[in-house]
């Protein structure tokens, strides 16, 4: 039988290049500037080659074990999906989609902030689910969505850091489009008590009532103020995990696992926020030897591929986020078109794994990697 969709994260973007609203798609795909660091992302990963090992006795394909177990969560491979706010431009109550394959293939989810699902919509469905942290520029407001998503069942808590605004992303502004200026992206701001009791008249009241929340929530987004002891002030608001993402230099992983955090993200925001950053790949190895002995260090940006997956966890991760390709599944296909996306990277993997002489997760190391070129 042959596929109804592709079998590729590369087929799955140019179906949805196809199909998807322009304004969707370039939502997703887009990348600051240049988007160079988007290209090196990929390009990072043909420095290094797996060195498979043979006559290892491995045991055949779906039986492995890709179990992990990250931040005190344990899944049933070594994957989350990564964070990607505004899912509503690809499917109704996307983030719900999302959370509900998730908990069905065993994988991990994170739930943005600037979702168009709000976190106790996703709470209800999801299992093994994170929530991710755009702190705001209000300590209060800041606390009362830490509180929030521990009430609904968040397992941890997940800073990014990278983004105290936004880059500089052409695809979106040759468009004229910015989700959030149309009230997408912020309902769980428009549903949180502290929030809401900065606005004189309810959103929902009137078109004026809105167009002063989506203000708003402009002057709240951004935070530049955020430093390292800010991670120890999370620590007193939770018990959960607290994980910091958008880490790519080593000193900058110290100071926040010095500071209380019990994993780092290493990543570049899928080269979305500055230009000619760093491929994160080529980052993480120095991450892992600066903090990987103190906490867990994750990884996104630029898996297109189970070997893809294997050269990241054999360079120190964890786990990775996995972002752009379910994105565009489920702009195609909803559910299915997210199930699929997360099947193939998932089957790949076990594949590569096992085809590399691994019988699980934990003999993955730096001696299955040839040294970049």
């Amino acid at each position: 039988m042959v596929p109804e969709l592709p079998m590729t994260a590369d087929g799955l973007e140019e179906r949805a290049r196809e199909l998807l609203d322009a304004h969707a798609y370039a939502y997703v795909a887009g990348s600051a500037s240049s988007e160079r660091t988007a290209a090196a992302n990929r390009a990072a990963f043909d420095r290094y080659r797996i060195v498979p090992r043979m006559l290892c006795g491995t045991t055949g394909p779906g039986v492995r074990d890709l179990s992990v177990e990250v931040l005190g969560t344990t899944l049933a491979a070594p994957v989350l999906t990564a964070p990607i706010g505004v899912l509503g431009l690809l499917a109704e109550r996307g983030e719900v989609m999302v959370a509900e394959v998730a908990r069905e293939l065993g994988v991990g989810t994170v739930l943005s902030t600037a979702a168009s699902s709000t976190i106790e919509e996703v709470g209800a469905v999801a299992e093994d689910w994170w929530y991710q942290l755009y702190w705001p520029a209000d300590e209060e407001l800041a606390r009362s969505l830490v509180r929030r998503a521990e009430n609904a069942g968040a397992k941890a808590i997940m800073v990014t850091v990278d983004t105290p605004s936004l880059g500089w992303r052409p695809r979106d502004l040759e468009l004229g489009h910015l989700p959030f200026l149309h009230g997408k992206g912020i309902a769980n701001y428009l549903t949180d008590p502290v929030f809401r009791a900065k606005l004189p008249t309810p959103p929902e009241e009137s078109v004026d009532a809105m167009r002063t929340a989506i203000l708003t929530w402009v002057g709240l987004f951004g935070n530049h103020k955020l430093r390292p002891a800010d991670i120890a002030h999370l620590r007193e608001w939770t018990d959960l995990p607290i994980a910091v993402k958008g880490i790519l230099h080593p000193d900058d992983a110290r100071l926040v696992v010095e500071s209380g955090a019990d994993g780092v993200v290493v990543s570049n925001h899928g080269g979305r926020q500055v230009d000619g950053a760093i491929a994160t790949l080529d980052a993480l190895p120095a991450v892992v030897a600066a903090v990987g002995d103190r906490a867990d260090v994750l990884f996104d940006s630029g898996v297109r591929t189970g070997s893809d997956l294997l050269i990241a966890l054999a360079l120190g991760a964890k786990a990775v986020l996995y972002g752009r390709p379910w994105a565009y599944g489920l702009g195609i296909a909803g559910a299915d078109g997210v199930r699929h996306a997360l099947r193939i990277l998932l089957a790949d993997f076990d594949s590569a794994l096992g085809l590399s002489g691994c019988p699980n997760v934990t003999g993955l190391n730096r001696d299955l990697i040839a040294m970049p070129r």
